[in-house]
């Protein structure tokens, strides 16, 4: 799995842990969710480019840092939402995009109900956030949208990730990288993630 990078830590299994939890409150995954992403935005972003300027601390000049890249993220609606402020506490500029898709329980295809994006994506880094990758159709009709819309520099932050839907994107999309907390097992008769943590939409929003 050439396009996947899960990103290891300590403090990742301990909430990859807590959401898999079945007892864990809704208010509560929506917390531990938003820290864990906290954690995996340091890889997620690790290759911005950056411009030099001259600063002065209170002793001397010195040389600092701007990103140079604009940042645009496009969360996958509903449960993408639960990922976004955990970015902008990082990347305040950045812009946000949506695109809503939801899976046919019985076709297991992505079907598309909405699609909002900020301009120049084709010019800036996007970040597309879900947090399940599971048969990788939804994902992988998210990254065909953001190409048909010029879109170049595409990566992929989920949370949890099957192994066929990394193989799909892999096909699809193999320049597009991947970058999870955790490569489960596989998808059961459902197409749901197994051992997984649930819908994660459900439990962020507590609906059933």
């Amino acid at each position: 799995m050439k396009n996947l990078h899960v990103i290891e830590h300590p403090l990742i299994k301990r909430d990859i842990s807590i959401l898999r939890d079945k007892s864990t409150a809704s208010e509560d995954f929506r917390i531990v969710l938003k820290r864990l992403t906290s954690l995996m935005v340091y890889e997620v972003t690790r290759d911005l480019k950056l411009h030099s300027r001259a600063l002065e601390t209170p002793l001397e000049k010195t040389e600092g840092f701007t990103t140079a890249d604009e940042v645009i993220l496009v969360p996958v609606l509903r449960a993408g939402l639960g990922m976004v402020e955990a970015y902008l506490a990082f990347i305040p500029d950045a812009k946000v995009g949506h695109i809503g898709l939801y899976r046919d329980e019985t076709t297991l295809k992505p079907v598309d109900y909405y699609a909002k994006f900020p301009p120049n994506l084709s010019n800036s880094v996007v970040i597309l956030v879900d947090p399940m990758l599971a048969t990788g159709g939804s994902a992988s009709a998210a990254i065909r949208y953001l190409k048909d819309k010029e879109a170049k520099n595409i990566r992929l932050n989920c949370v949890v990730a099957a192994p066929e839907g990394v193989a799909l994107l892999e096909k699809e999309h193999p320049d597009v990288r991947v970058f999870a907390a955790v490569l489960d097992r596989e998808l059961n008769d459902r197409g749901y993630i197994v051992p997984g943590l649930g819908d994660a939409g459900d439990r962020i929003f507590g609906t059933v």
